[in-house]
């Protein structure tokens, strides 16, 4: 086992990779910006080295610097978390060629899978099923005749990146040629990298993933399966396990495609790979995740490992210590992603200083943090601020957990998206587990009859609050109801308002 191990990265993923660390007796060391100086990954860790400005360009993704951190703390690996080079292949064999493992796969696994066009040509050859499309496409002209091919609807997309970026659902011909532009546009715009393919669109699925995990031997096993099919923006904001129409069949399934994939990749350490679920039961590959997940506490509170330490253990050079039929999936679970961001006014961006933050607690409810009171919320980043982790023996139960650790949790300072998932919680489909990725599509959560007494209580609060703001000369648009929106969501953003001043 490694005796240090650099996180590269910040926030709850660097605070929790510190802590699994510790458990396994690594010092665990970091890095961190100009902007974090204070962070709470760098007051945990046991060495924090400053790599630049605020920046993410100037800090968290210069390679460089974040290797001669290594070289400087003695340290033995690098852990990249989720985001900033977790997915550089480039990264990864710097790394290696520095001497220092990288925690994640390998450079020639991660250029195949990592990029979508050659992920879907991988899938394709390992036998998964994948709806109809295109190779990676020269021109308008050229996406017209695949078009023709294909049938609308579907789906421009980019080959590299992530987070809905460069791509544009198309339903008609006369529209292709407009949305190839701006997907290629801002694609290059985002990555770099104009590619882009076209995909039949799936139209009203599922979002299902799978977990896999692999070692050196290259032994590969699946940990079940987890439904993000809650999203704004292809951007996740709710994960469960089980998936609420999951079957024994279906499972068995989607977990053998997983595997298959990773295996004919030589796969190793954690990956996801993504699927869409049809109405119909019928999956479909999407994409390939080559690192650690956000929603990954989901698959621990349902298999009881602990994912992180496994992949220290793995880069290590460990083999796995279990088989696909020591897997067993028990109970369920469920995460909400918390995030410094207005959902009453298009899930707009907030920045400030964290006054309180008050986790949930009590049994089956955990919480993943990067902040606590004090805290400063910066524009330069990701506005992940936490996540509440939720399990229990059943869906219901975790539903029921979940809304009362929502309504625990104080987070004061800064807006957030409490409001919002107290909201999904309650609503009759989330309920029935009857929904799909067109869930905020299709209209908002309807506020319970309890719910809305409980913020005609806290509307007098919440004007107050306001008026506070005003005579302080603060900005206080995000007090007045949005225009045109759901009389229920605005008074629930006028609740979060007023938790963000008492």
């Amino acid at each position: 086992m490694f005796d240090r191990v650099l996180v590269a990265n910040r926030g709850e993923i660097a605070v929790r990779v510190i802590r699994a660390c510790r458990d396994l007796g690594i010092s665990p060391v970091t890095v961190h910006s100009a902007a974090d100086r204070e962070s709470l990954h760098v007051r945990i860790a046991d060495e924090s080295v400053e790599i630049g400005g605020a920046a993410s360009r100037d800090s968290y993704l210069r390679g460089d610097r974040v290797i001669e951190a290594a070289r400087t703390t003695g340290a033995d690996a690098v852990h990249p978390g989720y985001g900033f080079l977790a997915e550089n292949a480039a990264f990864a064999a710097r790394c290696i060629e520095a001497g220092v493992t990288f925690v994640g796969p390998s450079p020639k696994a991660m250029r195949t899978l990592g990029d979508k066009a050659s992920a879907r040509a991988a899938a394709v050859a390992a036998g998964v099923p994948v709806a109809a499309g295109s190779d990676v496409l020269e021109s308008a002209a050229e996406a017209g005749a695949e078009a023709d091919r294909i049938g609308f609807p579907l789906l421009i997309k980019a080959c590299a990146g992530g987070g809905g970026m460069g791509m544009r659902v198309v339903g008609a011909p006369e529209d292709l040629g407009a949305a190839f532009t701006e997907a290629a546009s801002e694609a290059e715009a985002a990555f770099g990298d104009p590619r882009v393919f076209l995909e039949r669109f799936v139209e009203r699925p599922r979002h299902v993933e799978v977990q896999v995990f692999g070692d050196r031997a290259g032994s590969v096993i699946h940990l079940g399966e987890r439904d993000c099919s809650i999203q704004r923006r292809n951007q996740k904001l709710v994960e469960e396990s089980p998936c609420p129409v999951m079957t024994p069949e279906l499972r068995q399934a989607m977990g053998a495609s997983a595997v298959r994939l990773a295996r004919d990749a030589g796969y190793e350490n954690a990956g996801t790979v993504e699927f869409l679920l049809d109405p119909r039961g019928n999956h479909f590959f999407l994409e390939m995740n080559t690192r650690l997940q956000v929603e990954h506490p989901v698959t621990e509170l349902v298999t009881g490992l602990d994912l992180v330490a496994l992949q220290l253990r793995v880069a290590s050079g460990a083999p796995l210590p279990l088989t696909q039929e020591d897997v067993i999936l028990r109970g369920a679970a469920l995460e909400l992603r918390i995030t410094a961001e207005d959902p009453f006014a298009g899930f707009t961006p907030a920045t400030g200083r964290v006054e309180l933050f008050r986790p949930p607690d009590g049994p089956g409810i955990r919480c993943d943090a990067g902040i606590d009171t004090g805290s400063a919320v910066s524009p330069h980043y990701d506005p992940l601020l936490a996540k509440i982790i939720v399990s229990g023996p059943d869906r219901e139960t975790v539903r029921r957990r979940a809304l009362r650790a929502v309504r625990e949790t104080r987070l004061v300072g800064v807006v957030s998206t409490l409001p919002f998932f107290e909201r999904v919680l309650e609503d009759e489909r989330f309920r029935s587990g009857d929904f799909t990725t067109a869930f905020l599509a299709d209209q908002p959560p309807e506020a319970s009859p309890e719910g809305s007494a409980r913020r005609r209580d806290t509307l007098p609060f919440a004007v107050a609050a306001a008026a506070a703001a005003v005579w302080r000369g603060e900005r206080h648009e995000r007090f007045r109801p949005p225009a045109g929106r759901d009389r229920s969501w605005a008074a629930a953003g006028l609740r979060d308002a007023h938790r963000s001043r008492f």
